[in-house]
């Protein structure tokens, strides 16, 4: 499970910022609350935020270090690292960008990060925490110097000369098929899925593949119906000279003036279903594969396109260990406010951005969050209104218009 995400110079990130998912010591919703291990971990969380405050700058960094560490093997040793540091500072537009991810598996907890410009890596680590242990294990640290592998890491010495300066050492010790490394990359790889609220070819091809597996088929379909759509059921146009997309169809009845059912009636959902019923369909895939399997959902602006109450049964699926017994993770960006008041978060599940003076993105918890007189905010408050009014910032400061 997703303990922490700590991403610094990247975007408008200035300053190292760290997203937490270990649970405070708050006694709302416990339902809400995984015990791994000797962790009590969140199963969900929402970042809030003005528009342009880092919110997706949140999503793409999680996205890069992922997708960074997929695609270190498959580099030239010429080939840029694509990084793109805070550039409102001119200390900071030639500093490495800072990346470091926890996260439980096997009973053990992985703390591993790097630090990137474009042209090379600056250092990297990989620290292990064992259940029964206090300490954690050094696996490796690598500087700009060069690479230190500890014993405990045997299986990867001797592959310190064969890593390329822009190169990660982690996913070349994967390849050479050290145990250790592969539980991490799996995690990283495998368990890990960032999506876009808004664009969902990624998400619609899944759907297409999961649909197609016998395994996972039925699950999508009672997804689908337990959502009510306003249809009966949906079928799959078999002409596969068609997209996926353009062959998935919405089953309705068919009325006789009198309200008796004479027939049924497809529609075409690409083209006679709602946005968001569209988008519903090309998210089911992931939302159901994630459930399943215990995995870690990313998804920026969940919201867009759905009416609040399928934002929140969305959300409902992961908090409610009877519809997520193995521990996935849903963490997503939103500007829909109603969220506040449905009764479905802890403090400590709420996140928000907001950018300084100097146009650098903050990232702090509503358990983190002080008032004027440095209390902390009650679970009785009315996160909704406070937030509208204001009182924990990350809204939009508008000039009035008529000045203008």
């Amino acid at each position: 499970m997703l303990l922490e995400f700590t991403v610094g110079n990247f975007l408008s990130f200035k300053e190292k910022k760290t997203f937490s998912l270990e649970a405070g010591s708050i006694s709302e919703h416990k339902e809400n609350v995984v015990k791994e291990g000797k962790y009590k971990v969140l199963r969900s969380a929402v970042i809030y935020g003005a528009n342009s405050s880092g919110k997706s700058n949140f999503i793409k960094a999680l996205d890069f270090m992922v997708t960074t560490i997929g695609n270190s093997s498959k580099l030239n040793s010429t080939d840029k690292l694509n990084i793109k540091p805070f550039l409102l500072n001119i200390e900071n537009e030639n500093q490495p960008s800072f990346f470091e991810i926890l996260f439980t598996r096997l009973d053990k907890r992985y703390r591993y990060g790097f630090e990137i410009d474009n042209d090379k890596i600056h250092s990297e680590w990989l620290y292990v925490l064992n259940d029964k242990n206090k300490k954690e294990d050094v696996y490796f640290i690598r500087k700009i110097e060069g690479i230190a592998v500890f014993d405990i890491f045997e299986e990867a010495k001797g592959l310190e000369s064969k890593t390329r300066d822009n190169a990660l050492f982690l996913p070349l010790a994967d390849q050479f098929n050290s145990a250790i490394a592969k539980n991490v990359m799996w995690t990283l790889n495998s368990s890990i899925n960032v999506l876009s609220g808004i664009e969902h070819e990624i998400s619609i091809n899944a759907t297409n593949v999961l649909y197609n597996n016998e395994n996972h088929k039925s699950a999508i379909e009672d997804f689908i119906k337990k959502l009510d759509l306003g249809f009966k059921n949906f079928s799959i146009d078999e002409d596969s000279s068609k997209s996926f997309r353009n062959r998935v169809q919405t089953i309705h009845n068919k009325f006789d003036n009198k309200g008796n059912i004479i027939s049924n009636i497809e529609f075409k959902m690409n083209e006679q279903e709602s946005s968001g019923t569209n988008k519903i369909f090309d998210l089911s895939g992931y939302i159901v594969f994630t459930l399943k399997f215990g995995l870690i959902l990313i998804i920026d602006e969940l919201d867009s396109k759905l009416h609040p109450i399928l934002t929140q049964e969305i959300i409902k699926l992961f908090n409610d260990p009877k519809t997520n017994p193995e521990k996935a993770q849903l963490v997503f960006t939103t500007h829909d406010t109603n969220l506040l008041s449905a009764n479905l978060f802890r403090r400590d599940q709420v996140w928000f951005t907001e950018k300084d003076d100097f146009e650098a993105t903050d990232l702090y918890s509503l358990l983190e969050f002080k008032d004027e007189d440095g209390k902390t905010i009650r679970k009785d408050r009315s996160f909704e209104k406070d937030y509208i009014r204001g009182r924990y910032g990350a809204i939009p400061y508008i000039s009035n218009f008529q000045e203008i």
